[in-house]
């Protein structure tokens, strides 16, 4: 049975990252609707249990296996949706990958290539090959960032850099396609209960071993995806969703050390 007022009924969403952590979250959170959702990822049974809730729930599903560093892959994603649903409504850029480490401590380099990869580049694309088709529609594209790529923060120097790329990718589309009527919401988590973290790597580009967050502390999944559609309905600008974090973005201009300060203290005590 599909939500009353249901903002998203039998529109094609495309979901990056679908196959667990936030993505999931946000097909779940999204399902009740009655929406025709694509998931994309690399973890085929992943995505299928994925896809299998949202049916339960009251979605349409396509599952795309998809490496978002790969041109083709992504070509290939949004080739499918518009074959099976006959165009994209929504695209939301959530695939992601983190990585903890101070810079002197880094020991292999190519790890700073692999996250822009994934991060910035694996929002590119879909992006890219998207884009007749959200015109089309006047349609709505989402990042799925975070607050990291609005300020620096330690042992974060090549996952902020990603998503400092990323936002200011969107943040230029966003005007770019003002008059086609296509819109871009960029949304800005912090710390969230999220599978992320334990693919998340370390100096060596290795897995961490553990992870540096306190998972019960912190936002969980479900809550993030839920504050994510509210702003994906209202077409909104940018989300921002801690109180800290949005204090932070105008202390920033004011006081700018007590904002490095802050985001220290934070990362230190993972939370």
């Amino acid at each position: 049975m599909i939500a009353p007022m249901a903002h998203y009924a039998t529109k094609v969403i495309v979901v990056t990252g679908a196959s667990q952590g936030i993505g999931r979250a946000l097909c779940r959170e999204l399902a009740p609707q009655g929406p025709r959702l694509v998931l994309a990822a690399r973890d085929v049974a992943a995505l299928e249990a994925v896809a299998s809730e949202c049916r339960s729930l009251g979605a349409q599903t396509l599952v795309v296996e998809t490496d978002v560093t790969d041109v083709d892959a992504c070509r290939r994603l949004i080739e499918r949706a518009v074959e099976t649903f006959g165009g994209v409504d929504v695209l939301v850029n959530n695939a992601g990958i983190g990585m903890v480490a101070r810079l002197d401590e880094v020991k292999d380099l190519a790890v700073y290539e692999r996250l822009m990869q994934v991060n910035y580049l694996g929002s590119v694309y879909p992006t890219y090959f998207a884009l007749p088709s959200l015109e089309k529609s006047r349609g709505q594209v989402v990042a799925v960032s975070s607050l990291a790529g609005l300020t620096g923060v330690p042992q974060r120097t090549g996952y902020a850099a990603t998503k400092h790329a990323q936002i200011g990718f969107f943040d230029s589309l966003r005007v770019e396609m003002r008059e086609k009527g296509v819109t871009v919401t960029v949304i800005a988590p912090y710390f969230v209960q999220s599978e992320i973290r334990y693919r998340a790597l370390a100096g060596d580009g290795q897995p961490l071993p553990a992870s540096p967050v306190h998972e019960s502390k912190v936002m969980t999944a479900e809550e993030c995806a839920r504050q994510i559609v509210r702003a994906m309905e209202k077409r909104q600008r940018m989300l921002v969703m801690t109180l800290t974090g949005r204090l932070g973005r105008w202390l920033k201009l004011a006081a700018p050390g007590l904002v490095d300060r802050i985001a220290e203290r934070s990362v230190r005590r993972g939370q």
